[in-house]
């Protein structure tokens, strides 16, 4: 992720949670605690630590990792509705520098598919996820699920609301692992010229090498 205003390169480290998809790569809450104080002492600015609400396990490593480790800031992540916000607030509680990291898919296909919802459905989720956020920590990040296959004006709608409901971050996703760097650049040039509020909050890559 790189700052808006410097060159500074901000960086996120998901290994807990997205990298733990990955096979052979699950680990007992002993062996991520042992991962996330490895990644602090390496210098991390933003761990997350895991998705609080997608099992009591899963919510049991975020809140120790938030205890325990200091240096970086600890992430959950949450969808954007009530529950999972606030399970992600109440993982974090204890850290030192507490981020809740919402999301809702934006693109045409998961809107029909996934979540049955309209696009107004969907502004209006994300605007509502980042307000509870924020009424829990100073921190939020937003992420527009499949960003890349998303209606490029629709995007900025979106970013427009989670910016205006207090999102410090924006991220936007590769989640299917197809762009190409190119591609990605001109999105990211397209958002930092279009969205409101774009020079105050942080833009945010979060790429797959699925084609290798």
């Amino acid at each position: 992720m790189a700052g808006h205003d410097s060159n500074r390169v901000i960086v996120f480290d998901t290994s807990l949670r997205d990298g733990e998809q990955a096979p052979g790569f699950s680990m007992d809450p002993r062996g991520k605690r042992r991962l996330a104080h490895a990644l602090a002492e390496l210098g991390v600015d933003v761990i997350e630590a895991g998705f609080p609400s997608a099992s009591p396990d899963d919510f049991a490593a975020v809140a120790s990792i938030a205890r325990e480790v200091r240096g970086a800031s600890i992430a959950g992540l949450a969808r954007a509705t009530r529950g999972d916000v606030e399970a992600c607030a109440r993982a974090i509680e204890k850290a030192e520098r507490p981020r809740i990291h919402t999301f809702i898919s934006t693109s045409p296909l998961h809107r029909k598919h996934k979540l049955n919802m309209s696009r107004e459905q969907v502004i209006e989720h994300a605007s509502m996820g980042v307000t509870l956020a924020r009424n829990r920590v100073d921190d939020v990040e937003f992420s527009a699920e499949d960003a890349f296959r998303t209606e490029r004006e629709f995007l900025v709608e979106v970013f427009d609301a989670a910016v205006a409901a207090g999102a410090r971050t924006l991220n936007v996703p590769d989640t299917v692992g197809y762009a190409t760097p190119a591609e990605i650049r001109a999105l990211f040039e397209y958002l930092r010229a279009n969205v409101k509020g774009a020079d105050g909050v942080v833009f945010s890559a979060h790429c797959h090498n699925d084609l290798g």
